[in-house]
């Protein structure tokens, strides 16, 4: 069956909708969906003004696992999937999350609309909500506009960070295959917008992984890399303290155990030294 049809967002009032149940990954996807905002708009959230743009919607973590009846990981873990297909976008911090759907557009505007055949059938049409739209083509649109995956240029800064890993890996093995520099530039974006990771920090610690004996063997992929980004900080760090350390070493200004006892001086050394003395010239 080709074609879509739109769904109101008061289907959410309905007493099928409000049924209380664990939701399916594809129910989250639809409630994702009717949550977002359809146009720009303003509120105050707090005692902050949120400027919303199309295609987004402000929430928290506990107001979805709240509504889906999920648990914390698994709701970071299919956040985590939409980004990672480029479905969505993901900001968070101390007070909210903003979600943002990709390629909006394909959902809230696409209009293809089947021609009437009867007035009947054109007045039901326009009174109807959930009008049938049957362009043969539509889904094949919308598919190719939601699902087309985000292009990284040679300039951007995911793509260099996705070079620099992949130099220094083959400065360990030149034989290491050429990977999919697309999806390894996606997992940099998602180091920088999602964990806040500066790019300087980031190709820091790829050239200290890819120098240490024992990470250069386990970090071969941006998302080992993310995985482990925190050890390897914690790592570098110590290293750090260790060698600060070495070099404020307390010096010891004791005599050395090896060193004979000096002597004391006697009457005829203490004249000699007493004659010298006086025969300098000054």
């Amino acid at each position: 069956m080709q074609g879509w049809i739109k769904l109101h967002r008061q289907i959410r009032d309905h007493w099928l909708y409000k049924e209380k149940r664990i939701f399916s990954r594809y129910e989250a996807w639809l409630d994702l969906l009717m949550m977002t905002s359809h146009k720009d708009t303003k509120f105050i959230h707090g005692n902050e003004l949120i400027e919303l743009e199309k295609g987004s919607f402000v929430t928290s973590e506990l107001k979805l696992m709240g509504r889906w009846k999920w648990g914390k990981s698994k709701l970071r873990n299919f956040l985590e999937l939409l980004e990672k297909d480029g479905m969505i976008i993901k900001k968070s911090d101390h007070k909210k999350t903003t979600i943002a759907i990709c390629n909006y557009s394909g959902y809230q505007d696409s209009d293809y609309s089947a021609k009437p055949q009867t007035d009947y059938e054109q007045t039901i049409d326009k009174l109807s909500s959930d009008t049938i739209k049957n362009d043969k083509n539509a889904k094949e649109d919308i598919n190719n506009s939601l699902h087309k995956s985000k292009v990284y240029d040679q300039a951007s800064v995911p793509y260099r960070l996705s070079l620099r890993l992949l130099n220094n890996i083959r400065k360990n093995n030149n034989q290491f295959k050429e990977p999919n520099l697309q999806k390894w530039s996606d997992e940099f974006r998602l180091m920088m917008e999602r964990d806040n990771r500066s790019e300087r920090e980031i190709a820091a610690l790829i050239d200290w992984s890819q120098q240490d004996s024992f990470w250069k063997a386990n970090i071969l992929s941006p998302s080992k890399l993310r995985k482990q980004y925190d050890q390897l900080t914690l790592k570098i760090q110590s290293g750090s303290r260790v060698k600060k350390n070495k070099s404020l070493q307390h010096i010891s200004l004791d005599r050395p155990s090896h060193w004979e006892e000096p002597k004391p001086i006697t009457k005829d050394e203490f004249q000699k030294m007493k004659q010298w003395e006086d025969e300098l010239p000054f």
